[in-house]
């Protein structure tokens, strides 16, 4: 959420902001026509209810001396009458100021791209030498049943379309990154291991900015305030919800695994096939929340965190700035990083690493006091993948693939794992 103070001081940066992203910028002109209403209704109903207050006590005075009051209290029914309909006023115009307020996108940082889709996003490097081989390379999907380590089918006749059930070396592969994803995140870049609930309350859900806007997107628990988390950034952004911390106890850095469940609304016809993007996929989220000073150093810092685990695996991948058009409704700044798929020949998303900047702290009135007797101010907030554990999966089955068909498997994960390749059993029983 925005600061409405920020936007009556200074409306054009706000206006420029939604230029960048290619919005309507006439709403910051609706959204403060709304506020200068309700500014001058809320005015009115306090300089009447003072009214209200000193002739009640002139009417007390009256009546004690034996005078007779009957015309102030006339009047005092007006005026109670009046408060009564300028009260609901105030309240249609409050409403309606802050869905103005949770429907606006976030101003992008000067420093992003401008640019109007996905394919203006800028290449910053790319790391890591792409795998060659001396046959054709299968899809992931391919080799997973060749392998018998996935079952597309029955999670189909189990659940629906896009879901999947690992099996064998498959859920053991699953395990494995979380497990090492955790692990290198702990041990090697501070963070704190959490381990959230899978479902979360609407206040939650507002908080990180999923909603209004992303409803359609998640799955509703029929009949209750509950959603499917999309994400772990969702618990861990709430989890010091409505609670000042001390400075001292910034940055906050948590590693989250949690399954994610997203409906793919819009996304008909994309990815029917395989482990890219489905309703259900596990993940490992990480969350910072910082001070405002440091954020935009926080944001590279995560950016390293999360492509630690792909050289630790040895995966090919390239780094993408964001630009204005692409960018999420939320995000003041954002980069992707994108892992190389040899079967289909190029590089996809596999984390995405976020500033928000104080726009989730607003919402989820997520403060820090910096300094014994201070005002609390809002903390920063950044989140981004450590990874998707199954494009992660994906990627280590299409970049280790060799040509009898097994799997060759990161050094990394030999100790997660008890073996360093995948191979099919009719491999196995051969002689």
């Amino acid at each position: 959420m925005l600061d409405i103070r920020a936007i009556r001081n200074n409306p054009e940066m706000f206006r420029q902001g939604l230029r960048r992203r290619h919005a309507d910028p006439s709403v910051i002109d609706d959204l403060l026509a709304v506020d200068e209403r309700w500014r001058a209704a809320l005015t009115e109903t306090e300089q009447l209810k003072s009214l209200r207050n000193k002739t009640s006590e002139a009417i007390a005075a009256k009546k004690k001396q034996g005078q007779d009051a009957s015309e102030d209290i006339r009047r005092m029914k007006d005026v109670s009458d009046q408060i009564k309909r300028l009260d609901e006023e105030v309240r249609d115009l409050d409403t309606k100021l802050q869905d103005y307020l949770l429907g606006l996108p976030n101003v992008p940082h000067e420093s992003v791209p401008d640019g109007r889709s996905e394919e203006e996003n800028v290449p910053l490097r790319y790391v890591g030498e792409r795998p060659t081989f001396d046959f054709q390379p299968k899809p992931h999907w391919e080799i997973a049943q060749a392998l018998d380590i996935v079952d597309f089918e029955r999670a189909v006749k189990i659940t629906g379309s896009r879901f999947v059930l690992y099996k064998g070396l498959g859920a053991k592969l699953e395990r494995a990154l979380a497990a090492f994803m955790l692990d290198y995140q702990v041990e090697k870049n501070g963070y704190t291991e959490m381990f959230p609930a899978f479902i979360a309350n609407d206040t939650s859900l507002v908080g990180t900015g999923n909603l209004p806007k992303f409803g359609d997107e998640m799955f509703k628990l029929e009949g209750l305030p509950y959603y499917l988390i999309p994400t772990a950034e969702i618990p861990l952004t709430n989890y010091y919800r409505d609670e000042i911390l001390d400075a001292s106890m910034l940055p906050v850095k948590f590693a989250g695994y949690s399954a994610s469940f997203r409906s793919e609304a819009g996304s008909a016809g994309k990815d029917t096939r395989g482990l890219i993007r489905l309703h259900q996929f596990q993940k490992v989220e990480l969350v910072k929340l910082v001070h405002p000073d440091t954020s935009y150093q926080a944001l590279e810092e995560l950016v390293e965190d999360a492509a630690d685990i792909l050289d630790a695996l040895q995966l090919p991948y390239r780094v993408i700035e964001i630009c204005t058009g692409d960018l999420g409704a939320k995000e003041t700044k954002k980069y992707d990083l994108e892992v190389w798929l040899p079967a289909a020949n190029q590089y996809r998303e596999i984390s995405s690493c976020s500033n928000f900047e104080d726009y989730q702290a607003r919402r989820a009135n997520l403060r820090f006091r910096p300094a014994e007797g201070a005002r609390p101010e809002y903390v920063h907030t950044l989140n981004g993948s450590g990874l998707a554990v199954g494009r992660t999966v994906a990627a280590i089955l299409e970049n280790g693939q060799q040509a009898d068909g097994s799997v060759r498997l990161p050094e990394a994960l030999v100790p997660y794992m008890g073996t360093d390749i995948i191979r099919s059993a009719s491999a196995k029983g051969a002689v």
